[in-house]
């Protein structure tokens, strides 16, 4: 079975060992992202601003690997202030508001630099036209 990685030129991903995403087969797994760009964190303060953008470059890596949001069968979300839920969930269902896979939100104590406030992992399974 293929394996494709997908690199979004972290500065965590050679140094953790990690890929942004990867297909296996038709499932694609995708790493906890966060809203970091160029090492600098994308909506410091804005969890809904954050969600989206890591949302966006989740999409972007499914696309590279020949799936998107439609496939997306689980997502899980980690916060660091679970009262800023309804911001964090606004945006998530501005993306998966018709798709509606299972959502999974947590809050966790920290993140890897304390300006991140979410980060979001994604699967997917692609189907082929024969199996719809």
């Amino acid at each position: 079975m293929s394996r494709r990685q997908v690199f979004t030129g972290s500065p965590w991903e050679p140094l953790v060992g990690y890929c942004r995403a990867i297909r296996v087969g038709n499932r694609v797994e995708v790493a906890g992202t966060t809203a970091m760009q160029d090492g600098v964190v994308v909506g410091a303060g804005d969890p809904y601003v954050q969600t989206k953008f890591i949302l966006e470059t989740i999409e972007k890596a499914l696309k590279e690997l020949g799936a998107d949001l439609a496939d997306v069968v689980r997502t899980r979300m980690f916060v660091t202030d679970i009262s800023k839920w309804e911001e964090v969930g606004r945006a998530h269902g501005e993306f998966f508001g018709q798709i509606q896979p299972v959502a999974t939100m947590v809050e966790v104590s920290a993140l890897i630099d304390p300006l991140l406030m979410v980060e979001i992992e994604a699967e997917a399974i692609i189907q082929s036209s024969d199996e719809a």
